[in-house]
């Protein structure tokens, strides 16, 4: 209902320069004389009040004096002038502003002041600012080259956002060679105002646009970024390569950008989280976007190898392990078929090896059977171009049988002058082509990766854990004393009362200050026993000695709390108390010790670490990384990228541990960090699991103040779904309803739901005729991103059951500001109030979530729906554009 609010930055109508000169090398002169030659389809102006004229056009001292609308400003001057030029730019009507000059965040003194004015000028005139201290904007569809390039691009379907100006020249030289084209080129530069987030999300609804490349150094605003990668990676492939995968190009990517880097392993997970897929070269970013393009898709890892040569083969596979890819096993069937069509003395194992004189019938057979096998993802065909070889035929062979299966064929034709043919053939058909075997793995990886990330995508985590409703209130209260005691490192009896808040089973512990104490503990556990010192200045008892370990007697025990209080006074001389915790010891042989972990980045806030726990932890560095919230499916997969997961199952004489119960913790732990935004890391090391179930042994917690603001959870990167909307309401007729927000595990009552709408109530509420759900809408109706839309449902109970019975959501609109709602009640639930209470609850979110304004569009046919909404304050008005739909809007 509303234009996007970048659509002036994409495409304006008229440009004005600043900064423009009669020096030829001059950065003003040099995007003034791009916006001219590119044959922009509009106006563009200069301005600069030292000169009358630039060549035949003329100069304009201000914009004031041009007279006449313009949408875009290109400002290549001094940054003390920039403030000075946004105002006036404000009183103009300018929308969009594309800020070249550099002097600003990147670098030292009073330029992030500089910086903060311009960006408060220009949001008190409502314009959006692209940069500082970038290369500008490439619309190549409208020809608008707003930049100081020497380079321009032709018009494609890929979109590039690069934070390094001096990255997009180097791919516009390189895009040009390639004849690869590009519906946008985009330089962020600083991202003062408009970021990574701003972008993807004009870019995912922008028809021109089919893949969108990224080149990340920082990101400023993960919630943003998160969100816009997400809906962007909904409709479209997104690759991203990121700058600083170590410390040292981390520190200079800081000093470049002024932005903030998190830590690598952390922005892997968050990609993969958001259905995206990394590249590590400009070359692979470039290939991985083509491909994606292609519609070329796989459903899993195992990839088969056919190749006349046994060489590219070795190579093929090498570069698969590196990358985890998994050779398939050929089936028996498929062994005997391709004994069929192939030589005696083939392989008979993956790579295929076809042998060096192979036909492109031999090629089209084999690829056939591989195609055939239901064990197999994908194939590779590699062709070295011997003596007896006919790549072209080979290659035509190879697109033949392609054509026979939806499963994806990569080529690898190696060589130069003799397969350039057959590279053209195969890029006439869409069939991937590579010159080398790392390459073409690589390519098959790209797939994979790209699969198992959307999978991730789908993943929305539900509400808290079902099993039973954890102690919210207790936690934030024990929190909350620990702060106020101006602490921020919780005692063991406060990290296991929190632990047992969110039930995660704890092992029993006693506190005790003297020897005697302890020994009263001891002889009431049972020996033996574990002795640990309790002092919340000492963050790793290991570090001191300060963990005792099966003591068996007695005498022990006060020898060890003696040696204890001794270790602590040399770690802490002026200590006034001294305590240890006394806890039975695990003994149980089929124990495996793990790590669940709480870290908060910099960058993408709270993260859930597991890995290999006990004194392991930190030799074997066997840990991996996932961003909150989690659900079975995220926690499993979280699980399985660790070594530690091949020992959870079973082996030798060890039973499998109760992996269910392990999972059970990282959804606890999920949920702990969602809801109590104080926790600054965590440490349950080790958790032992075993076949029965698992036992937290130790934990440590910190803590420190979190400013609460109007959104719940900001301190995390994803928004988790919101339980604290769920309410219970009572009808008049005395039925009671839920409403919650919707979950993706609702598609199956909310298709119930709309196949018994009846004709009239689905012709209202979608303003067409629709007899069924497809799966993507099903996916786009339970699946959301909770920060940028919202569902709630009104569900009741029959025979055990819940029904959906009436359903209200909003999604924001390309503007940022305002959202749209629609609403739907189950016919014979209509007049019942229950369209009501969907909507004052909808509206009472959209108002939290900050949105200023909700509208609707309501056929003018849908008398109901216009009195309701009339009733709750909506302001109903005809439509200018459509007789037959009257426009619903309520200021927030």
């Amino acid at each position: 209902m509303t234009t996007h609010f970048l659509d002036r930055l994409f495409s304006p109508r008229s440009i004005a320069v600043f900064g423009a000169s009669q020096t030829t090398d001059a950065v003003g002169r040099r995007v003034f004389d791009n916006l001219i030659d590119t044959d922009f389809n509009g106006p563009v102006y200069a301005v600069n009040p030292k000169y009358d004229r630039i060549d035949d056009h003329i100069c304009y001292p201000n914009i004031e004096a041009i007279n006449e609308a313009v949408d875009l400003a290109v400002i290549a001057t001094p940054a003390s002038t920039i403030e000075a030029i946004m105002h006036q730019c404000g009183h103009a009507g300018v929308k969009a502003a594309i800020i070249i000059s550099a002097g600003f965040s990147e670098g030292q003194g009073q330029g992030l002041k500089l910086e903060h004015d311009v960006v408060k000028a220009a949001k008190q005139s409502n314009i959006r600012i692209l940069g500082p201290n970038c290369l500008g904007l490439i619309r190549p569809s409208i020809g608008m080259n707003a930049t100081f390039s020497k380079n321009t691009a032709a018009p494609g379907q890929l979109a590039l956002i690069s934070q390094s100006g001096a990255l997009c020249t180097a791919i516009l030289d390189w895009a040009a060679a390639n004849e690869v084209g590009f519906s946008a080129i985009i330089s962020l530069g600083n991202a003062a105002d408009i970021d990574f987030g701003d972008l993807l999300d004009f870019l995912a609804q922008d028809h021109k646009t089919q893949s969108i490349l990224l080149y990340v150094e920082g990101i400023r605003d993960a919630r943003r970024f998160m969100s816009g990668l997400r809906i962007a990676s909904r409709m479209k492939p997104v690759v991203v390569i990121k700058a600083g995968r170590h410390q040292a190009g981390s520190q200079a990517a800081l000093t470049h950008t002024g932005a903030m880097m998190g830590g690598d392993d952390v922005f892997n997970a968050a990609i993969q989280r958001a259905g995206v897929v990394r590249a590590d070269t400009i070359q692979q970013l470039f290939a991985a976007a083509e491909l994606l393009a292609t519609q070329c898709r796989v459903h899993g890892r195992r990839l088969a190898i056919v190749t006349n040569g046994g060489g590219l083969g070795v190579m093929a596979t090498d570069r698969a392990i590196d990358l985890g890819i998994e050779l398939a096993s050929l089936s028996e069937a498929t062994i005997t078929n391709l004994d069929k069509v192939l030589p005696h003395h083939w392989s008979r194992s993956n790579p295929i090896d076809v042998l060096g004189d192979a036909s492109p019938e031999r090629y089209k057979a084999a690829v056939n059977v591989c195609l055939q096998d239901e064990s197999i993802d994908g194939v590779l065909v590699m062709l070295s171009p011997q003596a007896m070889t006919d790549p072209d035929a080979c290659a035509q062979a190879v697109i033949d049988a392609h054509q026979t299966s939806s499963k994806p064929v990569l080529a690898c034709w190696m060589g130069q002058q003799l397969i350039a043919s057959a590279d053209r053939l195969f890029a006439r058909h869409h069939v991937p082509c590579f010159s080398d075997p790392e390459s073409s793995v690589e390519a098959f990886a790209c797939l994979a990766r790209f699969y198992e990330n959307q999978q991730l995508l789908m993943q929305v985590p539900g509400p808290l854990s079902s099993h039973s409703e954890p102690d919210i209130e207790g936690a934030r209260l024990i929190i909350e004393s620990v702060l106020a005691e101006n602490r921020q490192t919780l005692t063991t009896a406060e990290s296991r009362a929190l632990l047992h808040a969110f039930d995660i089973p704890v092992s029993l512990s006693i506190q005790c200050h003297s020897a005697n104490e302890a020994l009263v503990a001891a002889e009431s556990f049972g020996y033996p026993v574990a002795m640990k010192i309790n002092d919340r200045h000492i963050q790793h008892k290991t570090d001191v000695g300060g963990v005792r370990l099966n003591i068996n007697n007695a005498a022990a025990v006060r020898l060890v709390y003696k040696e204890l209080q001794e270790a602590v006074r040399k770690k802490v001389p002026d200590m006034k108390a001294f305590s240890v915790s006394i806890e039975p010891m695990y003994t149980d042989p089929f124990g495996r010790e793990c790590l669940v972990g709480v870290n908060r980045d910099p960058v993408f806030g709270t993260t859930i670490v597991f890995g290999a726990g006990g004194v392991k932890v930190e030799v074997l560095q066997d840990t991996a990384i996932a961003l909150p919230p989690l659900n079975t499916f995220l926690a499993d997969k979280l699980i399985n990228q660790t070594k530690i997961a091949a020992m959870l199952g079973e082996f030798r004489d060890m039973p499998a541990v109760n992996r269910d119960a392990l999972i059970q913790v990282l959804l606890r732990v999920s949920e702990m960090v969602c809801e109590l935004p104080e926790i600054e890391s965590l440490d349950i090391n080790p958790l032992v699991v075993d076949e029965r179930g698992v036992l937290a042994l130790d934990v440590r917690i910190v803590v420190a103040h979190h400013v609460k603001t109007i959104h719940r959870y900001d301190h995390m990167a994803i928004h988790p779904y919101p339980t604290h909307l769920t309410r219970q309401e009572q009808l008049a007729d005395g039925t009671d309803i839920i409403i919650r927000p919707i979950r993706p595990e609702d598609a199956l009552i909310e298709q119930v739901f709309f196949r018994k709408l009846s004709t009239e109530s689905r012709y209202f509420r979608f303003m067409q005729e629709l007899n069924e759900l497809s799966q993507d809408m099903l996916i786009r109706f339970t699946q959301l991103d909770y920060s940028r839309e919202l569902a709630l449902m009104a569900v009741t109970m029959e025979n055990n059951e819940e029904i959906e019975v009436g359903v209200a959501r909003y999604s924001m609109n390309p503007d940022g500001n305002s959202c749209e709602f629609a609403l739907v009640v189950a016919d014979e639930w209509q007049h019942k109030g229950i369209g009501t209470r969907l909507m004052q609850a909808l509206i009472s979110s959209a108002r939290q979530q900050g949105f200023s304004l909700m509208e609707g569009e309501i056929l003018t046919s849908n008398q109901p729906m216009q009195r309701l909404v009339e009733s709750l304050g909506f302001t109903v008005t005809a439509s200018l554009e459509e007789p037959s739909i009257r426009l619903a809007s309520m200021y927030l």
